[in-house]
């Protein structure tokens, strides 16, 4: 095996083919409330006002509530990310870039476990999916806004689509739909904040609950459970090291 590439070196390799050729990390200046994300192009990541919790969130594709441990900040303080690449690469390939990032700016180092919490467990309802199959080469897109009660999805997978119900419920949910494909679909529903009560004003927006939305609409079903999850725990992180 002369030709082998020692375990280290190989390493070192990977790392190095995972890393962006420039990258910006600065304070965010927008309000705590304001809009935040992550958004990517052939190449390029822009993430606005987000904390790095957020960030940890989209580099490992794991909802928020599973990531546990860390300074109080890293779900306070908030940034503003740029980061490019000359390689074409789409939005898996930036994600896991953005891990490395991650790990030499913030010096953040974290490990998995699994652990059984009380979440919620996704199923497919009496009289099945109502989604609609979504057209063969469409670009996966979801918009989702927790307080206004509205998701948008373009060809998202039932895994996909319980990672977003997980960060709006701020509990795992595990996919036992046993459901493969994508479906486009929109679905509408009024936060619990905004539920009408015994006495409330007429003006309070009527509407399902999002339990009753899943069902009506997309014909899902959420139940509560203890699930085995997934968690990533941080073991240490350091505000962000100069540009």
């Amino acid at each position: 095996m002369k030709n082998a590439i020692p375990a280290l070196l190989l390493a070192a390799m990977l790392l190095q083919a995972a890393s962006f050729d420039a990258a910006s990390i600065k304070p965010s200046d927008a309000p705590n409330g304001n809009s935040s994300g992550i958004d990517t192009d052939n190449g390029l990541l822009r993430a606005h006002n987000v904390t790095l919790k957020r960030c940890i969130n989209g580099a490992y594709g794991i909802p928020e509530a599973q990531i546990l441990g860390g300074p109080k900040w890293i779900d306070e303080l908030r940034y503003e990310i740029v980061a490019k690449t000359g390689e074409h690469a789409g939005e898996n390939g930036l994600m896991t870039m953005l891990q490395d990032l991650l790990a030499d700016r913030f010096q953040l180092k974290l490990h998995h476990e699994t652990r059984t919490v009380s979440g919620y467990e996704l199923t497919v309802a009496k009289g099945g999916v109502k989604a609609t199959p979504s057209e063969p080469g469409t670009d996966s897109a979801t918009d989702t806004s927790k307080r206004g009660g509205r998701m948008d999805a373009k060809a998202c997978s039932m895994s996909r689509l319980a990672l977003k119900l997980a960060d709006i419920l701020g509990a795992p949910v595990s996919d036992l739909t046993n459901t493969n494909g994508k479906f486009d679909f929109a679905l509408r529903w009024v936060p619990d904040d905004l539920q009408a009560r015994p006495g409330a004003s007429s003006d309070t927006p009527a509407g399902p609950t999002l339990f009753t939305a899943l069902q009506e609409q997309l014909g899902l079903k959420l139940e509560a459970r203890k699930v085995p999850v997934d968690v990533l725990v941080i073991d240490h992180a350091d505000l962000p090291s100069e540009n």
